[in-house]
């Protein structure tokens, strides 16, 4: 195969993948929209960035959704989020096809690296059902995702597993964007505590960190961004600040979207689903 024709590409990826016919059929039609919009403009595929695919988005489908907004900021997406959850959905749906078209692409040679479009996600879930916790086997692939997110996904990966690692303490997404430095403990055995305020900045339950979880939380604190003033967020984000509550959905759905068992799941895997998961199964009681 050669792998750096886009189209040749895309059909062989296709073809030796686990997706659904159906799927495959709904890929195609986004990443050949994809492509055809890098001819047009005469993009390079292999030398793109979020912005272009950020413009792809806005002029071939959120447009007429948008309004006076231009698409180049987060706020753009909550609002999308918020008066078009139908819109918002579809693009998600479309990142991810994108998303795992440049993974394919990564596996095949054709680039060193797939970019990292977590930022166009909207956070929405895709089905306005209840979460549905990971199956074992699910849940499995889930670890495995998180341990291949790395540099070459994202270049706060450490921080991105710790969130993923967070979540599956059951802390729920709005908990672990508030976990604060002055709560979380060293026990000097091997074992950390947090505690999670809740919305009124109330210290909320404590949670003792799986070995997992501790881990990553080592491995991410030597490399936490500097603290804006008067900011003690254990997950930060662009200059110091915290993380935007939306953030711990889309980077699940962008992690998730790194294999098909996963990204094809429905109800999607979102960062809910894996609060309700869990490390372990509680037994029937």
């Amino acid at each position: 195969m050669d792998s750096r024709d886009p189209r040749v590409l895309l059909e062989d990826w296709l073809a030796g993948s686990i997706l659904r016919p159906t799927t495959q059929h709904t890929y195609r039609i986004e990443v050949t929209s994809w492509l055809d919009w890098c001819d047009s403009r005469r993009v390079d595929v292999w030398d793109i960035g979020i912005e272009h695919v950020a413009r792809w988005s806005y002029d071939r489908y959120l447009r007429p959704h948008l309004g006076t907004r231009t698409f180049d900021q987060p706020e753009d997406l909550a609002a999308l989020a918020d008066e078009r959850p139908d819109v918002a959905r579809a693009h998600d749906k479309r990142i991810t096809a994108v998303t795992q078209y440049y993974m394919a692409a990564t596996h095949a040679g054709a680039i060193g690296a797939a970019p990292d479009l977590t930022m166009l996600r909207s956070g929405i879930d895709r089905d306005a059902l209840p979460p549905k916790r990971l199956d074992p086997m699910e849940r499995a692939v889930f670890l495995t995702c998180i341990g291949m997110w790395g540099r070459q996904e994202a270049r706060h990966y450490l921080r991105d597993r710790l969130i993923a690692y967070l979540l599956l303490e059951e802390l729920r997404p709005a908990e672990v964007t508030r976990v604060d430095m002055r709560h979380l403990y060293d026990l000097q055995d091997g074992t950390w505590d947090v505690r999670a305020p809740d919305d009124f900045e109330n210290v909320g339950k404590k949670f003792t960190l799986h070995p997992l979880t501790v881990t990553g939380l080592k491995m991410y604190l030597p490399h936490r961004p500097r603290p804006a003033e008067g900011v003690h967020a254990l997950i930060l984000g662009q200059g110091g600040h915290p993380v935007n509550t939306r953030y711990p959905n889309m980077l699940i759905r962008q992690i998730a979207s790194t294999h098909p068992l996963l990204a094809q799941r429905t109800p999607p895997v979102t960062a809910d689903t894996v609060a309700h998961t869990g490390f372990w199964d509680t037994p029937d009681t």
